[in-house]
């Protein structure tokens, strides 16, 4: 009988570089989330099961294409729950996250779910990420908030124009899905598209993309 995967053995199959304390923060994402997803509904009921895949992994696709280094800041714009930003601040623990919401209740969540994992590079803002003021970042990240066009008005303010890595410059980087072809061509932009199915290979992923707009 083929053994069953367990959700971590999916974060795991793809990433092993994992400390101690990172995988037992992923560990409890699973009881954090259903314990707050009870009080706060954050998450789809029917998603919540599928966790480990719709929303960590999923926001992970991020750190599989973009190797933040030490130092960096980056901005979660309409973050939610704390998708992508609490899987990418746990993967990586040197990096400051910054996680804007305008819904009080999902912010109360990430900050529930970030002092509970003993996340001390996550920041959250409750408010529209248009009134972030006098604060600058390296790079935006977003999951299926808005329309493109909207994102770029809105992360493109807070953007260094800078290169601090060496195969991207600073910019936009949002998870997408499905046929984004009128999305792309509404926003006048040209966007770098990365598919998601060409490195996570579970069926789930098909039609899913990481968008990239450099400043």
């Amino acid at each position: 009988m083929e053994k069953t995967q367990t959700p971590l053995e999916l974060i795991t199959k793809y990433f092993t570089d994992f400390s101690d304390q990172q995988l037992d923060q992923l560990h409890r994402l699973k009881d954090l989330y259903g314990e707050w997803n009870e009080k706060i509904n954050v998450i789809s009921r029917k998603d919540i099961d599928s966790l480990y895949q719709k929303h960590v992994l999923h926001s992970l696709a991020i750190a599989a294409q973009f190797p933040f280094q030490a130092g960096l800041d980056i901005v979660d714009i309409g973050t939610g729950g704390g998708f992508p930003g609490i899987p990418l601040a746990i993967f990586f623990p040197e990096v400051n996250f910054y996680l804007s919401d305008s819904i009080a209740k999902k912010i109360k969540v990430v900050n529930e779910i970030s002092n509970a994992l003993g996340l001390k590079n996550v920041e959250a803002h409750h408010g529209r990420v248009e009134s972030i003021k006098g604060r600058k970042f390296d790079f935006a990240v977003s999951r299926a908030v808005a329309p493109l066009q909207e994102l770029w008005k809105w992360g493109k303010p807070l953007l260094r124009n800078e290169r601090k890595l060496e195969d991207y410059k600073n910019g936009l980087i949002c998870l997408k899905g499905g046929d984004l072809t009128e999305e792309i061509a509404a926003s006048g932009l040209r966007p770098h598209s990365i598919e998601i199915k060409s490195f996570f290979h579970e069926d789930y992923f098909t039609e899913k993309f990481i968008l990239y707009v450099p400043v």
